[in-house]
C-alpha cells in the first residue's frame, strides 16, 4: 500500500537565517542548497529578493546548480498598498528572481491589518489577492500563499481569517500555509483551525509553518498532518527568530518512522544526522547534545542498569534503532557505569575483558578518578589509556621529562613594546635511551607546549604532522576552593580522520593541560603503531616500544 505523501519545504536559508547568531553567506547558502537536494528535500526556500544583495546574488547563482529533486522558491510579500501590483518593487524582484515558485505572505489577523498595514479590511484582501494573481500571471508558475498570523487571526475574528484564505485560493495560490507565526497556539488550536478551514473551502491543499515560541512545534505540526495538511514548513535543526522554527529532523524522522508517511526518497533519511551536523557547523555552533534523533547524546546511555537492558534489547531504552536516522548508540564511561557499560563499549577493541577481573579493577580506577574531578564521557583517547594500563597493552613510545614556560616582558631589548604575544615553552622526553630537549614558541602557554612536543617527537614519529589540536577548553570543578581549585582541561585532537578526547585535572592549569596533553600523544603513537602492524600483518612489538604495566 502507498504511503502519503507530506510535501517538506525547507526555510533554513532565509526564515532560520533571521534567528540570533546566523549569519550565512552566500557560499554557506549555496552550499546548503545542495544538501537539501541531496536529501530529497522538495522546496527550498532561497531568500527574499529585493531585500539584500546576497539574496538577489543567490538567485542569480542557484540557476546554474543542477539539482535533482528540490525546487527553489523565492519569498516576499503582498504590494504595497499605495502601489498596483505590477509597479511594487518587491513583487518585480520576484518575478526577476525566476525562482521555480513563488511564496509570499500576507495579513490573516485583523490586529495587523488595522495596526501593522493600517489599511482596511478589504483593501487587505485586495492586496493578497491582487498580489498572486499579478505573480501567477507574470511567473507563468506556481505561487504558494503564506497566511501570516493565521490562527491568531482566526481565535480574533474566524471570518475574516478564512475571508483571507479564500481570496488567495480564488487568485490562483496552489497552496495555502497556515503560519503560527508568534508560535504560542496550542495543538488542539492547531487542530480545530485546520478542521475549519478544510470544512469551509474544500479542495483545499494546505501547508503548516509553525515557530517554537510555546515549545510545541513539532507537536502543532504533527497535529496539522492529522488534519489533512499537506506541506510542512521548517528549518533544519530549528533555527530561526526567537526560538526558532519546527525542527525538520524531528519532523521528518517522525513522519517516517512512527506515523507512516513518505516524505524523502527511500533511504534518504540515513543521512538526516549528517545534514544536521553540517548545517550546525555552517553556523558556528554544537548543537545541543541531547537533539532528538540527531544530537550526539540521542542514543547515548550511562547508567549501567541500562546499558545491560540494551545490550539485551535495544528496545528497552531506545525507541528507534538509531542507524535509521544515521545516528549511532554510544555508551558512557563514569562513576554512574557497571561492568555492561565497559564491556559493551570495549567489546570490539578488548574481547579479553568479556570474562576477565580487570573489569573490575577499571571501574574502580574510573570511579575514583572521577571523583577527583576527572570525566571520561568525552576522553576517549585517555580512558583507552586506562584500560591499556589494566590489561597490560600501555606502550609508550617516550617518557616525559619535564616542561618550561617561559613568558618574555613586555619589552623588547631596544625598549620597545612586544606586540605578537608569544609564549615560549621547552620540553625534555626521552625515547628509548636518548634525552631530547627542545623549545617552541606558541600562542599562550599551551599552544606552545604542543608545537615545542611535536617537535621533539616528529623526527622520530613524522606521522604525528597529521595530529592537529582542534578543541580545548577549561572548566573549574570546585569553585568554592576559589585559587586552590583545581581545574579540569579537556583537549581534542583530530588524527587520521578520527576525533579523540583527552583530560587532566590539577590545581595548576599548565600542569593538567600537560597532562592531557602527553596523553594525546601516547593514545595517538599507540594507535599508530597498533594500525601499521595490521596492515603489515606483524605480531612483533618494535624495539622503540617498552610494555608498561599498572603501577609504573
Amino acid at each position: 500500500m502507498a504511503r502519503k505523501k507530506i510535501e517538506i519545504y525547507d526555510t533554513t536559508l532565509r526564515d532560520g537565517n533571521q534567528g540570533e547568531g546566523v549569519n550565512l553567506s552566500l557560499k554557506d547558502k549555496l552550499d546548503i542548497t545542495q544538501a537539501l537536494d541531496l536529501m530529497g528535500i522538495d522546496f527550498i526556500e532561497g531568500g527574499w529578493p529585493g531585500s539584500n544583495p546576497k539574496d538577489d546574488d543567490y538567485f542569480s547563482q542557484v540557476r546554474d546548480i543542477a539539482l535533482e529533486t528540490s525546487r527553489i522558491v523565492a519569498f516576499g510579500s503582498t504590494h504595497r498598498s499605495d502601489v498596483k501590483p505590477g509597479d511594487d518593487f518587491f513583487l518585480q524582484k520576484l518575478v526577476a528572481a525566476k525562482a521555480d515558485i513563488t511564496c509570499i505572505f500576507g495579513k490573516s489577523w485583523d490586529l495587523h491589518v488595522e495596526q501593522a498595514l493600517r489599511v482596511s479590511p478589504d483593501k487587505n484582501l485586495d492586496m493578497i489577492s491582487g498580489s498572486i494573481a499579478f505573480l501567477v500571471t507574470a511567473t507563468g508558475k506556481p505561487v504558494f500563499y503564506d497566511a501570516e498570523h493565521f490562527f491568531d487571526g482566526f481565535k480574533s475574528d474566524p471570518g475574516y481569517a478564512l475571508a483571507s484564505v479564500q481570496v488567495a485560493v480564488d487568485a490562483g495560490a496552489e497552496r495555502v500555509i497556515l503560519c503560527d507565526t508568534n508560535g504560542g497556539v496550542m495543538p488542539h488550536e492547531i487542530a480545530a483551525a485546520v478542521r475549519e478551514v478544510r470544512k469551509e473551502i474544500p479542495g483545499i491543499k494546505l501547508g503548516i509553518h509553525v515557530h517554537n515560541d510555546g515549545g510545541l512545534a513539532v507537536a502543532n505540526t504533527l497535529r496539522a498532518i492529522e488534519e489533512g495538511v499537506v506541506q510542512v514548513h521548517g528549518t533544519i535543526n530549528g533555527i530561526g527568530e526567537r526560538c526558532g522554527n519546527v525542527d525538520l529532523t524531528s519532523i521528518l524522522a517522525n513522519l517516517e518512522l512512527k506515523l507512516g508517511y513518505e516524505c524523502l526518497p527511500a533511504g534518504s533519511l540515513k543521512g538526516i544526522t549528517g545534514l544536521s551536523r553540517k548545517v550546525w557547523e555552517y553556523l558556528g555552533v554544537q548543537g545541543p547534545m541531547g537533539q532528538p534523533f540527531v544530537g550526539p547524546s540521542a542514543f547515548a546511555h550511562k547508567g549501567g542498569v541500562h546499558v545491560s537492558a540494551v545490550q539485551r534489547n535495544p528496545e528497552t531504552y531506545e525507541h528507534i534503532d538509531p542507524e535509521l536516522v544515521g545516528n549511532s548508540r554510544k555508551i558512557l564511561i563514569s562513576e554512574l557505569a557497571g561492568g555492561s557499560n565497559l564491556r559493551a563499549k570495549l567489546a570490539n577493541r578488548y574481547p579479553e575483558l568479556e570474562n576477565s577481573n580487570a573489569v573490575k579493577s577499571i571501574l574502580e580506577e574510573i570511579q575514583d578518578k572521577e571523583h577527583q574531578g576527572y570525566s571520561f564521557e568525552n576522553a576517549d583517547g585517555s580512558f583507552d589509556l586506562v584500560v591499556r594500563r589494566h590489561v597490560g597493552k600501555f606502550k609508550a613510545s617516550f617518557e616525559p621529562v619535564y616542561y618550561r614556560i617561559y613568558s618574555p616582558s613586555n619589552e623588547s631589548d631596544d625598549g620597545e613594546e612586544n606586540s605578537d604575544g608569544l609564549i615560549e615553552a621547552s620540553v625534555k622526553i626521552r625515547i628509548s635511551d636518548e634525552l631530547r630537549l627542545c623549545a617552541a614558541e606558541g600562542h599562550g602557554p599551551v599552544d606552545a607546549l604542543n608545537k615545542a612536543l611535536q617537535k621533539a617527537l616528529v623526527e622520530e614519529f613524522p606521522v604525528l604532522l597529521d595530529l592537529h589540536l582542534t578543541d580545548y577548553s577549561v572548566r573549574v570543578i570546585n569553585s568554592t576552593q576559589e585559587t586552590a581549585a583545581k581545574v579540569r582541561v579537556y583537549l581534542e585532537h583530530s588524527f587520521e580522520g578520527e576525533i579523540f578526547g583527552t583530560i587532566g585535572v590539577n590545581v595548576d592549569i599548565i600542569k593538567a593541560s600537560w597532562n592531557a596533553l602527553v596523553e594525546s600523544y601516547h593514545y595517538t603513537l599507540m594507535k599508530h603503531v597498533e594500525f601499521s602492524r595490521e596492515l603489515r600483518g606483524e605480531a612483533t612489538q618494535s624495539n622503540q616500544i617498552r610494555v608498561q604495566q599498572p603501577g609504573d
